[in-house]
């Protein structure tokens, strides 16, 4: 049987030192605070990450209609620069097109370790 002794700080300890009443932190509470730590850290990212989706859709919108206008003008005009203004456009709008496939796929990446994160301050 270990004896417990009372240390000047009025805690019983064992024979290491180590309280035996009351522990240094209460291991779920410090896991809660974590669990809510990482969820304010992912909706921030989200929220950021939509501000971005935002702006990006707004600049594909203008980049899109940039690229029909320079298609129509190498259709009518048929010069290799107008050809070429338009495939430069293209690549530009093929461009943020798959950045903002990236910014989609990590916005649902993000929403779902938000959900897996709000199962566990369910628990």
């Amino acid at each position: 049987m270990v004896r417990q002794r009372v240390r000047r700080c009025g805690r019983a300890t064992n024979g290491a030192g180590m309280a035996t009443a009351s522990r240094a932190y209460n291991r779920l509470a410090m896991q809660r605070f974590l669990v809510e730590r990482r969820l304010r850290d992912v909706h921030s990212r989200l929220v950021r990450a939509r501000e971005e989706l935002a702006v990006l859709d707004e600049q594909l919108a203008a980049v899109a209609e940039e690229a029909e206008e320079a298609r129509m003008r190498s259709l009518v005009s048929e010069t290799p620069l107008a050809a070429h203004e338009y495939t430069e456009v293209q690549r530009h709008v093929d461009a943020m097109t798959r950045a903002r496939g990236a910014l989609s796929a990590t916005m649902e990446a993000l929403e779902r370790r938000r959900d897996e994160l709000l199962m566990d301050v369910g628990k």
